[in-house]
């Protein structure tokens, strides 16, 4: 096993820009590895720095003593987008002093911005897509015998089932696992599916052993992953192929920019790729299934999945969270609009009474469970009797925690290519401040409710202010601070009486 630490961050948004350090070996090459975006490519780093080991690369903390550089990124969002290249011309600086410096593009950016960064704006010598990761130690030697590398083929197999990725949380406490890849639903503000490529679904006996590796190791919680886990569906050994008629199959076979021009000039293909409402086959595995099997690995391994899709959670997740004790009460369940007419814009696939419907059932078998979810104001035409439907929904709801964003168009994104962003930025960024007023509202109203209450908390270790104080998870994913007490420590569970709350943390002792 590799032991590892994180470099110290004080920027903490998401762990944007957070580098990969493991414990140095010797004198190999040095790596320098800087994950932005979701948890999805914060993994995938984990991936790489499998990979690269197996080659004899060793991590570095400073950039400036690396011999490889990687950026592992993300398209979702126009301010990802300038980090990274406000990061790779910081280190062009570097690579004009040491010519030998390998630097490269990984993920959702390599694939969309490849001819940019490699032709026109000569930032980069390798940029690989997120399928292509097996292919880094020979594009790195390409690049070292003097020519430029890319490879962003996305694959209709690649699951990286088979590698152990060495782990990022330099607690030894939590980790992720990637159960999918890829994504098959057409939002259309969302460059996922032209990016990372076709949903497939792991070998749910890979995703087992890994889980049952991490708690021998000592991890006590785990995080299932996927761009959209209520889809996860494996049968008898192979991923099951939608069963769809020609027009849905051709599809299907498309990927990235093919994709993209066939939704945009082909009115009639269908609004999503894949079929995920499969039925109860003999020998296949859905999420429910998949979940329950890992929550008995052991009572004590705590679990967590993200992201579910409002048209994909079924009562028997619900039956299932409900049904094991540690299977966390927390579901992050993107609603982006409130409002039924912008929901079909974006191309979601549900509607206000759908969405409305899944959390009152979340409500009724699941009580208490704390409910997140992702807010996109200012879309395409939205109205300000639409903008109060999202508030209205804010309110009927009570979210734990809300991702919230003014609506930013996004190159090679469906919307793009269809509606006009015709909403001031003056009004986006207003009707944002309603909604981030709003969620501040219900997260303290949400926090409250713990006080005079004992609240299991997953110890992840100090707090950041004070050596003397723990700091550890509840089940509904609130941060619980209390006094360090010899009878519990890191990795450990611990009962704590709730006392009072800030608006986002609550404050107790260990009873």
């Amino acid at each position: 096993m590799i032991d590892f630490k994180l470099q110290d961050k004080t920027h903490d948004e998401s762990r944007q820009g957070e580098a990969l350090v493991l414990e140095k070996k010797g004198d190999g090459k040095k790596l320098y590895i800087e994950s932005y975006g979701c948890q999805m490519n914060f993994a995938d780093s984990e991936i790489v720095a499998s990979i690269l080991s197996e080659t004899g690369f060793e991590t570095t903390s400073d950039y400036q003593n690396a011999d490889v550089i990687f950026i592992n990124t993300c398209s979702i969002r126009e301010n990802a987008e300038q980090r990274v290249r406000n990061r790779l011309s910081q280190f062009g600086k570097e690579k004009r002093k040491n010519p030998k410096l390998v630097v490269g593009v990984l993920g959702c950016m390599a694939e969309r911005l490849k001819s940019k960064f490699l032709e026109e704006e000569k930032l980069v010598d390798v940029v690989v897509g997120p399928d292509a990761y097996r292919d880094l130690p020979k594009l790195i030697n390409e690049v070292e015998d003097g020519r430029k590398a890319v490879n962003v083929i996305l694959s209709r197999e690649e699951t990286y089932a088979d590698i152990s990725p060495v782990r990022l949380t330099g607690n030894g406490i939590s980790a992720f696992i990637s159960i999918t890849r890829g994504c098959d639903n057409m939002c259309s503000f969302c460059v996922v599916p032209f990016t990372r490529g076709r949903e497939r679904s792991r070998d749910p006996q890979t995703i087992l052993n890994e889980a049952r590796q991490l708690f021998e190791q000592g991890y006590r919680e785990v995080t299932l992953l996927g761009q959209n886990v209520d889809s996860y569906f494996w049968k008898d050994g192979q991923e099951v192929k939608s069963k769809a008629d020609d027009l849905q199959d051709d599809m299907n076979t498309l990927t990235g920019d093919a994709l993209l021009e066939a939704l945009v000039n082909k009115t009639d293909l269908p609004e999503k790729r894949g079929d995920h409402h499969h039925e109860n086959l003999e020998g296949s595995v859905n999420f429910a299934q998949l979940m329950a099997m890992v929550a008995e690995i052991s009572p004590e391994l705590r679990v967590r999945f993200s992201t579910s899709h409002p048209k994909d959670i079924t009562d028997e997740v619900l039956h299932t969270i409900a049904k094991y004790d540690n299977i966390c009460n927390y579901i992050h369940l993107p609603v982006q609009s409130g409002n039924s007419r912008i929901l079909k814009l974006m191309n979601r696939t549900y509607d206000r009474a759908w969405y409305m419907n899944r959390v009152d059932a979340i409500k009724q078998i699941i009580p208490g469970c704390a409910i997140s979810t992702d807010i996109i104001t200012g879309f395409c035409t939205e109205t300000e009797e639409e903008h109060q439907d999202t508030l209205s929904m804010m309110d009927y709801v009570t979210y734990s925690f809300a991702y919230q964003f003014a609506y930013s168009e996004r190159p090679g994104t469906l919307a793009a290519r269809r509606y006009k962003d015709d909403i001031p930025e003056e009004v986006k960024l207003r009707r944002l401040n309603d909604i981030i007023q709003k969620q501040q509202e219900g997260s303290h109203a949400y926090i409250k409710n713990f006080v005079g209450k004992t609240v299991k908390v997953l110890v992840e270790g100090f707090s950041k202010k004070s050596d003397k104080e723990y700091r550890g998870r509840n089940d509904e994913n609130v941060m619980v601070v209390f006094p360090v007490t010899d009878f519990v420590k890191p990795g450990e569970y611990a009962n704590v009486l709730v006392e009072r709350c800030t608006t986002a943390t609550l404050i107790g002792k260990a009873v």
